[in-house]
């Protein structure tokens, strides 16, 4: 009681819920409006009222809103959401967490994933960020996270 909201956890936490089948146990539309509110005019989302700006929260809020049914309920721009995240793909076909940002194979993960879930996987360049992906694989035989790293 008492911390602050942030849409990491809000995330965390309906998917929990969800996999309990136990999603009736929150105020759904409450909550998303909470993550509508963190919506950016540039369409990119901050993580809490501090106002830090991450692709990985254009990811929790797009999960957060699928998870709860109203992606589509005109709370959020979606086209304005995937456009952001779309905006932070780089020259190497990688993702960074803002535009211009070093691509980094978690910032993949949730520009994917977003995109995927605002439907607009169109905006991938498939074959530059696959080359990218297994660009990533170590002497071990393991993947990194990003270039130069073994």
């Amino acid at each position: 009681v008492g911390h602050d909201a942030h849409v990491l956890y809000t995330l965390s936490a309906l998917q929990i819920l969800a996999m309990s089948d136990a999603l009736d146990r929150v105020d759904a539309d409450r909550v998303a409006r909470y993550v509508a509110s963190l919506q950016q005019e540039d369409g990119s989302f901050v993580g809490d009222e501090w106002g830090e700006v991450d692709t990985r929260f254009s990811y929790c809020a797009l999960s957060a809103l699928s998870i709860l049914g109203r992606l589509r309920s005109g709370l959020i721009d979606v086209g304005r959401a995937t456009a952001f995240v779309a905006s932070c793909r780089n020259f190497d076909g990688g993702f960074g967490c803002v535009p211009g940002a070093e691509s980094h194979a978690g910032q993949i993960f949730c520009c994917v994933g977003a995109l995927a879930i605002g439907g607009a996987l169109d905006l991938l360049d498939a074959e530059l960020l696959g080359w990218w992906l297994a660009e990533r694989q170590c002497d071990s035989g393991g993947l990194n996270g990003r270039p130069e790293k073994q």
